[in-house]
């Protein structure tokens, strides 16, 4: 993923290849898809949270980050009583990193809230408890990779970033390059592609980055995608040459019963439900396989989650 931002000069090379690729295209500044996503989005985005004025740049990371690899039916419940308690990154970082890892609920990948309590505690130190607008000091935040850094200064600030989640990856490789899934890691040439076809006009930028994310979220999907409904499918790549079906490496498929995942989860459930430090026998009793319990238990503590105390006893962390 990228977030470096490019005038349209350099990126005349570029949207050149783009056009020749995707003959459809009006002009090589991409406006041929412009308009019509952008119109379609809004006509059609969901009124979510974190896309409301109020929400502010703290909004918008604390969605960003709960929205990895998470659907967002999942997310709104956790994300509306994280900023009810910490409306602001001070407000977290007051708090014990453990008690980010109890209001992570289920969301998965606990790991993010120790990230996001990191990055409220530097942005508290560094920047006087306001998110920075500028995408290197994002990107110098803890957790904060280039997809995040660009996701925030575009969403909360209105900037000129390529943003390149999954959904976006995905339309682009349909609409543009003619493939049904984008490869399974972002490369070079799809980073190439997202500068090429990033509008010139910041405003207009900014609104074509949401407006692809959903996009591909409410109807580039990728198992069903509804090109019915699509505004450019009359201009899809793929659509256009018959909708050939994938072609390359397997795509990956996540699971999770009988994982150690699934253990980590378990545990920490009982952990974050617990107000004093937990004896291991009652962390025995989550899991029936001992090697993989105490697998997972030593991979939570690894990661910082769990923090073993004298006794056989353990707690979230509190430093």
């Amino acid at each position: 993923m990228t977030s470096t931002p490019v005038t349209p000069t350099a990126t005349t090379a570029a949207a050149e290849t783009v056009s020749a690729a995707f003959p459809a295209a009006e002009s090589a500044d991409g406006t041929g898809l412009h308009g019509p996503v952008t119109d379609w989005f809004d006509e059609h985005a969901r009124d979510l949270p974190w896309r409301r004025p109020e929400a502010g740049a703290w909004g918008v990371m604390v969605s960003e980050f709960m929205l990895q690899q998470t659907p967002v039916s999942r997310v709104l419940p956790v994300y509306e009583q994280w900023l009810a308690r910490w409306p602001r990154p001070a407000d977290l970082a007051t708090e014990a990193p453990g008690e980010a890892v109890r209001a992570w609920g289920r969301l998965g990948y606990p790991r993010r809230a120790l990230r996001l309590h990191a990055a409220a505690s530097a942005i508290q130190e560094r920047h006087g408890g306001d998110v920075p607008r500028e995408h290197a000091q994002l990107l110098a935040l803890p957790g904060v990779g280039e997809y995040t850094a660009a996701a925030v200064a575009s969403f909360a600030y209105g900037q000129r970033h390529a943003v390149l989640d999954t959904n976006v990856r995905r339309v682009f490789a349909r609409a543009v390059a003619g493939r049904q899934y984008p490869p399974n890691a972002t490369t070079a040439a799809e980073r190439k592609l997202a500068r090429a076809l990033l509008p010139a006009d910041e405003d207009l930028a900014a609104r074509w980055a949401a407006a692809t994310m959903e996009l591909g979220a409410l109807v580039c999907t990728a198992r069903g995608p509804e090109c019915v409904r699509c505004p450019i499918a009359a201009q899809c790549a793929w659509r256009l040459a018959g909708s050939p079906a994938h072609e390359g490496p397997a795509r990956r498929t996540q699971t999770y019963a009988g994982t150690d995942r699934q253990v980590r989860g378990k545990l920490l459930a009982v952990l974050r439900e617990a107000v004093t430090p937990v004896p291991q026998t009652v962390l025995d009793a989550v899991w029936h396989e001992p090697v993989q319990r105490a697998r997972a238990l030593d991979g939570l503590v690894a990661d910082g989650l769990v923090e073993p105390l004298a006794g056989g006893r353990y707690r979230l962390p509190l430093t």
